[in-house]
């Protein structure tokens, strides 16, 4: 992007509208050209300044976050970064935001933890940048009509594929493994909503804190006809289920006899996420095999490339969401490069042939 990447701090807080400021403006690649305590000041210097993304409190006096947000996506759309609390409510709001239209979060800095500061600017700094590079939709927020059409047309194609028919109990189906960054949140809600309860197993490497995790397998467990949840220790991998890396912490899957079974450790980060992709799609590729299928969806950075490239050698069937519907195509387009994915699919077309390829569909892409 040609010169500095405008950007509008809303928060009311001044402490934390002057440490943001800090911190973005310690890039070189950006400039703070306004701050606002509140929604109302933040619309004029929207308009004065035009900026390229903002950063937007999830609760603010006179009006709330997420009622700004929706005025402003459906009124003037541009890239958003959420600035969340770390508490099971704040996390549950910014969900919601995300599905409003919110390209991604940061959680409030911890002043007191002014060790991490360092880390947590490096955080904000990346995902300012990402969202600027982000696609934002000026004709919908998939809630609402356009969220029910999207629904109803990937129902169509997955019953057209079968998905919804009974499979004999002697059928094997394969394990889903799906890893995901920004713009994931709401780019695997749009695939697990739209599957049928015989669905087959699903493990879920999501880029989010420790305590996100829990409320948003919840979210998704009340809208699906799959049980969502969290990922536990040892947990036996079920038909009809979907598991969710808790934050903090990176998700394997390891074969228990004739089982497959999540584990759960927190050694090193691996591209500077734990949960990392690559770690769960490396385990996928020893653990399943051909007997597994990977999906890259939208996200920042390289994370999960490597590991699908070694699952697509291990004889998995591979594939990413293509860049038209991502919201940043850093992951899944590195996992291009390297030419680890089968195909690329737009996110609408990824459910039919993911269940097609578990439930043992060998044709292989044109």
């Amino acid at each position: 992007m040609p010169g500095k990447i405008r950007v509008v701090v809303v928060d009311d807080s001044a402490l934390v509208r002057k440490l943001l400021t800090r911190m973005l403006e310690s890039d070189p690649g950006i400039e703070v050209v306004a701050t606002a305590p509140d929604p109302y000041v933040a619309r004029d210097q929207i308009k004065r300044h035009d900026p390229d993304v903002i950063t937007l409190d999830v609760e603010m006096p006179r009006m709330d976050g997420l009622t700004f947000l929706e005025n402003l996506m459906r009124l003037r759309p541009m890239p958003v970064v959420m600035v969340s609390s770390l508490t099971h409510d704040g996390a549950k709001v910014t969900l919601q935001a995300l599905e409003l239209g919110a390209v991604d979060f940061v959680t409030k800095p911890a002043q007191q933890l002014s060790v991490k500061l360092e880390d947590y600017a490096a955080e904000v700094v990346s995902k300012v940048k990402a969202a600027a590079r982000a696609r934002v939709s000026s004709r919908e927020t998939y809630s609402g009509e356009a969220r029910e059409a999207f629904r109803q047309r990937v129902r169509e194609s997955l019953r057209e594929a079968g998905a919804y028919e009974a499979r004999s109990t002697g059928g094997r189906q394969k394990v889903v493994a799906i890893g995901a960054s920004t713009g994931g949140t709401e780019a695997i809600r749009r695939v697990l909503e739209c599957l049928p309860p015989n669905a087959p197993p699903i493990i879920i490497s999501q880029h989010i804190p420790a305590s996100f995790s829990g409320p948003f397998a919840e979210r998704l467990n009340g809208i699906c006809s799959l049980t969502v949840r969290e990922a536990e220790n040892g947990v036996p991998l079920m038909p009809g289920h979907a598991y969710v890396a808790p934050g903090d912490y990176h998700l394997r899957l390891r074969r228990d006899g004739a089982r497959l079974v999540c584990r759960l450790d927190q050694s090193a980060t691996v591209n500077r996420h734990r949960p990392s992709v690559d770690v769960m799609f490396e385990s996928v590729a020893q653990a399943a095999g051909s007997e597994s299928v990977g999906v890259l969806l939208t996200g920042m950075g390289r994370d999960g490339a490597e590991g699908l490239l070694q699952m697509r050698k291990a004889g998995a069937s591979t594939m990413v969401q293509d860049e038209a519907s991502s919201t940043v195509w850093g992951m899944p387009g590195a996992a291009v490069q390297l030419g680890a994915a089968e195909e690329i699919l737009g996110l609408e077309a990824i459910p039919a042939r993911m269940l097609a390829l578990a439930q043992g569909d060998t044709a292989r892409p044109a």
